[in-house]
This record gives C-alpha cells, sequence and structure tokens, in this order.
C-alpha cells in the first residue's frame, strides 16, 4: 500500500524560506514520477513541480526560479525547498505519486501540509 507523508510546513514571512518534505512508502519513488501540488483556498489544485523517474524536472511558471524539487533515493524521501517565498504561495501542499497497479496508472496523495506566507 501506498503511503505518502508530508511534513515540514509551517508559518514564514514573505521573502522567507521553507522546505517541506515528503516520506514515502509502499513505492521506490526513484523509479516514479513525483510531484508537489498546492491548492489554495477556493482555488483548483495545480501542479508545483514534477521529479521524474530519470531525475528531469519541471516546474510551474509561477515558481520557477525560486522553488527546487529533489529526491533522497536512500530515504526514499521527496523534498521541495521553497525560496523567496510570496503570499500568493500560500496553500496546502500536496505529494504526489503515480504508480502503476495492474497494468494502470495510478495516482496516490498525501494528506497535505499547510504553508502560510505573511506579507
Amino acid at each position: 500500500q501506498v503511503q505518502l507523508m508530508e511534513s515540514g510546513g509551517g508559518l514564514v514571512q514573505a521573502g522567507g524560506s521553507l522546505r517541506v518534505s515528503c516520506a514515502a512508502s509502499g513505492i521506490i519513488i526513484s523509479l516514479n514520477t513525483m510531484g508537489w501540488y498546492r491548492q489554495a483556498p477556493g482555488k483548483q489544485r495545480e501542479l508545483v513541480a514534477r521529479i521524474s523517474s530519470g531525475g528531469s524536472t519541471n516546474y510551474a511558471d509561477s515558481v520557477q526560479g525560486r522553488f527546487t524539487i529533489s529526491r533522497d533515493n536512500a530515504k526514499n524521501t521527496m523534498y521541495l525547498q521553497m525560496n523567496s517565498l510570496k503570499p500568493e504561495d500560500t496553500a496546502v501542499y500536496y505529494c504526489n505519486a503515480w504508480k502503476r497497479v495492474a497494468g494502470i496508472d495510478t495516482p496516490y496523495w498525501g494528506q497535505g501540509t499547510q504553508v502560510t506566507v505573511s506579507s
């Protein structure tokens, strides 16, 4: 069973930094596409960053140059380093993984961690 556990969210002032983590079990993160999504109040969930099994990354335009996605294969943990945070980055951040189950690519989600950026 795939389980994703986020941690590291919190309150930070604008311009500050924060790192959120996603500890995975039931899935080998280095063999699967992993990502970070976020959802602000009243808005749809959106992709923030993604890392493929091959290590290639892509980012939403709004976070390009400020956020960095990475993973520690030995710890089976994915990270999102967030720098130069803005109030509009305030959201619940979710860890996402895709795993092929019975021939079907299946998404899995963590419970989310709140990131609040004060102005």
